[in-house]
């Protein structure tokens, strides 16, 4: 850690102490966390076809389901995912927080099923799915609740004669991630947008026929303050930590979304969880 970084926590783990006293504790813990936003994008690209006008996709990520977070919540947020009335949906990891110790049963299957895209539902693996014995487990969940894998593969979406690409790697800190096998068969001529759990990998795919990058991970940092911003991020998640970049000029954008759940600390501070909502439209 260097002297910068140090400072910065330490200053900031001395706010946080601060702000326990002050009553900052409770809403941290039991207000914000629940103060969902909806963050809209609008994507243009001349590589868009024209059939893709307000083509509607919605994001969402780090659920964390069982750690300060229900089921009960879960049906909240897509209730409020299905009104936005989404093209597809996508998923950028981290389910559950502890898939061996979460109780699994059709709950969790029939809150994913009940979410509703036109044109298909898709997700990647996150660090905490691949964790505890998690693989297999969420991969059979995700699959009965009619979402598609992308792991380190591409898929097709088609309107008419038009299409655009939708890839997906596997996790950078406890998968395999291969990004040319994953553009491999793809048309590079197409719009393409790939999902990386770990917004930090976005430094490796401006070298690949990618526009736009989705990600999570981060959580935003959880805990902000002014002039200091986030406290803590995990690995890969620490040059990119929350919201809209550009990188080489414009060549690549990378979308970073604060997750829904929490992990390690149920907290959030000037960093309410958040789901995005993308309008494509050609430029």
């Amino acid at each position: 850690m260097n002297r910068r970084s140090f400072l910065k926590r330490t200053i900031g783990s001395l706010l946080t102490l601060v702000g326990v006293s002050g009553g900052t504790y409770y809403y941290a813990r039991d207000i914000e966390p629940s103060m969902l936003a909806i963050k809209q994008e609008t994507i243009r690209s001349q590589k868009i076809p024209s059939s893709f006008n307000d083509f509607k996709i919605v994001q969402f990520s780090d659920t964390h389901i069982g750690f300060h977070y229900s089921i009960e919540q879960f049906n909240d947020l897509i209730k409020q995912m299905n009104t936005l009335n989404p093209d597809i949906v996508v998923f950028t990891g981290d389910l559950v927080d502890e898939p061996s110790e979460y109780q699994w049963d059709n709950h969790i299957i029939q809150s994913l099923k009940n979410i509703k895209a036109s044109y298909g539902k898709y997700w990647i693996y996150g660090n905490h799915d691949h964790g505890g014995y998690g693989t297999d487990i969420i991969k059979q969940v995700m699959e009965k609740s009619d979402f598609q894998l992308l792991m380190n593969n591409h898929h097709q979406i088609e309107i008419g004669n038009d299409r655009i690409t939708l890839a997906g790697i596997d996790d950078v800190m406890l998968g395999k991630p291969n990004l040319t096998k994953t553009l491999d068969t793809a048309n590079p001529d197409l719009f393409t947008i790939l999902l990386a759990h770990e917004p930090d990998f976005a430094d490796q795919a401006v070298n690949y026929p990618v526009d736009i990058q989705l990600s999570g991970h981060s959580h935003g940092g959880q805990v902000r303050f002014p002039f200091i911003g986030h406290l803590y991020t995990p690995s890969y998640a620490e040059k990119y930590v929350q919201g809209k970049y550009s990188l080489d000029n414009g060549k690549l954008l990378l979308y970073v979304n604060r997750g829904i759940g929490t992990t390690r600390m149920p907290y959030r501070f000037l960093c309410k969880p958040e789901i995005h909502m993308y309008t494509l439209n050609r430029k």
